[in-house]
């Protein structure tokens, strides 16, 4: 709350500095307007109590370019040349959806006590990783070994030009032995095939396999989502695969729902996400909706994350600290 008023809202203030009680801000309305769903709250746009904002950055790496919120927040490439190595055979879980990323890390930990699970969030959804109190709480819980912020996202442990040197952060300077990577909260939709920012997912598996990592497809499934596009598995799943070249690896889709062609089925012991949800104390929901009103979604997520720790290439990563 910046001004008193019972409204809430929140400032970026890398972006916009710091604001005090009493200071006059401009505030961005729309998403309380249109009532999305990861909306709520108001954004401070500028604090009218400052003439300017002096914040110089590392190097000369912009993101938000050419906005006028542009921030020079750096690029770890540049001190990090092992970023361009291959990720040797590492595996990697791409996901559609901000929420399933918890549960990849849960079930991760779970089948691989003791081994690092590092996070990419890409420039898909919201842009700043401080509004995800999910990461937060993983990283809290010590299930995520750090994050790494792709494209135009920004705020994490490391900052990336793009995906795929993200992926090289996170296995070599992180050392990461297996890798969630995904967008953060707010995924846009349009209801059409290719009118959603999910697609990204076709990418990045094939990125993961040009690099020499093992794909891993977090498969979307709902046995509760009201929208008939996306029960069972959704029409975004088949997109993303006939949209990769690659052949990832997925989980055994959940028995409720449709079976899926020309993929690798690595069996796997799914984890029981309302335990692993009851053991780590996290509350988790997928478009409103938690563990007990959308099993399948959350088991899915969850066998995704088990596949990846059975997929790990033998012994810990070498290097890390």
């Amino acid at each position: 709350m910046v001004d008193g008023s019972g409204a809430r809202a929140f400032a970026l203030t890398d972006l916009t500095g710091t604001c005090a009680a009493g200071d006059p801000v401009v505030v961005n309305t729309t998403a309380v307007e249109l009532g999305l769903g990861t909306g709520g709250w108001h954004v401070v746009h500028w604090n009218l109590a400052r003439d300017e904002l002096v914040a110089p950055g590392p190097d000369h790496v912009m993101k938000l370019r050419y906005t006028s919120l542009q921030n020079d927040v750096g690029t770890d490439e540049l001190t990090h040349p092992e970023v361009d190595r291959p990720l040797d055979g590492t595996p990697v879980v791409a996901c559609a959806l901000h929420s399933q990323v918890a549960m990849v890390a849960l079930a991760f930990a779970r089948a691989a006590p003791g081994r690092r699970l590092a996070y990419v969030m890409t420039d898909g959804a919201a842009l700043p990783v401080a509004l995800s109190d999910l990461v937060a709480d993983l990283g809290a819980r010590d299930l995520i070994a750090g994050v790494v912020t792709a494209g135009h996202a920004f705020g994490g442990d490391l900052e990336a030009v793009t995906v795929p040197s993200g992926l090289g952060l996170a296995r070599h300077v992180l050392h990461a032995d297996a890798i969630v990577v995904g967008m953060g909260p707010g995924v846009v939709g349009t209801g059409t095939a290719l009118g959603t920012t999910a697609i990204e997912v076709a990418p990045i598996l094939d990125s993961v396999a040009r690099l020499g990592g093992t794909p891993i497809l977090c498969i979307r499934a709902s046995d509760a989502d009201s929208r008939p596009r996306h029960r069972g598995i959704s029409h975004h799943t088949g997109t993303i695969l006939r949209l990769t070249s690659t052949q990832p690896w997925v989980a055994p889709i959940p028995p409720e729902v449709a079976d899926l062609d020309g993929v690798r089925v690595h069996e796997v012991d799914p984890p029981d996400p309302a335990d692993l949800l009851d053991r780590s104390g996290m509350a988790v929901t997928t478009m409103g909706r938690d563990v007990t009103e959308d099993p399948v979604f959350f088991r899915a997520a969850a066998s995704a994350g088990a596949l990846a720790a059975a997929l790990l290439p033998p012994g810990p990563v070498d290097g890390r600290p």
